[in-house]
C-alpha cells in the first residue's frame, strides 16, 4: 500500500491484516516504487496524491516493471483524473472516504481476476475489424495495434465475445472484475470511456439505463481519433 496519510494507511493495513493479508506500506511515491520492485506484491493499493512522485507516475513505473493489479485511491472525483489513472494501468479506483469492507472486497476480486488471467487463453477473437489475441494480450483495430491495459483488454474481450448483446453493468462487474453486489458501478463507465478513446467510440454502444454492447459494424469505422466519452 502506497499512502501518505498515516491514519488511512494504518487503518487500511489493520483491516487487511485482520482478513489474512500480508501488508507492506510506503508513504511516498519513490519509496512505493522501490518497495514494489523489491517485494513484487500481488496487489498494489495506490493513493493518487503523493509526495515525491504522484500516483500516476508511480503507477506507470510499477506497471513498466511488471504487470500487477492496482487499486487507486483518490480524494478527487474528476472524470479526467480517473481516466488518466485507468489509462496508465490502474485496474480500479475508489474515492475517499471509502468503506473498508468494500476495499477488502475489491482487493479479493482483483486477486481472483489476476488468477484467472494467469491461466491464459490461446484463442484469437475476431469481431468486425477488431482482433484480440489472448495468448499475447495484443489487440488490433483494422491494421493498427492498440495498447490496452490488462483490465481494458478483459473488458473488450467480454463485450466482443458476443457482438450486439447488451451486458448490464452488474454483469460486467461480476464477469470482468469479479465483484459481487454491484460494487463499483461507476468503474465500468470509466473503463468504457477510456476504452472508447483507444478503439473508437462507435464500437461500444451505450444502452441507457441498461449497460453496453460491442458494435462489430460501426458507421464510418469508428476510428480512435473519433472517440468521445
Amino acid at each position: 500500500m502506497i499512502e501518505d496519510e498515516p491514519a488511512i494507511a494504518g487503518a487500511v493495513a489493520a483491516r487487511l491484516e485482520s482478513e489474512g493479508f500480508e501488508v507492506a506500506t510506503a508513504h511516498d511515491g519513490i519509496e512505493g516504487v522501490e518497495l514494489s520492485r523489491r517485494l513484487r506484491p500481488d496487489v498494489v493499493i495506490l493513493d493518487l496524491m503523493l509526495p515525491g512522485l504522484d500516483g500516476l507516475e508511480v503507477c506507470r513505473r510499477i506497471q513498466a516493471d511488471r504487470p500487477v493489479p492496482v487499486l487507486m485511491l483518490t480524494a478527487r472525483d474528476s472524470e479526467n483524473d480517473l481516466l488518466v489513472g485507468l489509462g496508465v494501468g490502474a485496474d480500479d479506483y475508489m474515492t475517499k472516504p471509502f468503506s473498508p469492507r468494500e476495499l477488502v472486497a475489491r482487493v479479493r476480486a482483483l486477486l481472483r481476476r489476476a488468477e484467472r488471467s494467469g491461466r491464459g487463453e490461446h484463442d484469437v477473437l475476431r469481431a468486425g475489424d477488431v482482433k484480440l489475441d489472448h495468448s499475447t494480450r495484443r489487440v488490433e483495430v483494422g491494421d493498427s495495434e492498440v495498447h490496452l491495459t490488462p483490465m481494458e483488454f478483459d473488458l473488450l474481450a467480454r463485450l466482443a465475445s458476443r457482438p450486439g448483446v447488451v451486458f448490464t453493468r452488474e454483469q460486467l462487474l461480476g464477469q470482468v472484475w469479479g465483484y459481487e453486489d454491484g460494487l463499483g458501478a461507476r468503474t465500468v463507465d470509466s473503463h468504457v470511456g477510456a476504452l472508447r478513446r483507444k478503439i473508437g467510440s462507435a464500437r461500444l454502444r451505450t444502452v441507457h439505463g441498461v449497460g453496453y454492447a460491442f458494435n462489430a459494424s460501426p458507421r464510418g469505422g469508428g476510428s480512435p481519433s473519433e472517440a468521445s466519452p
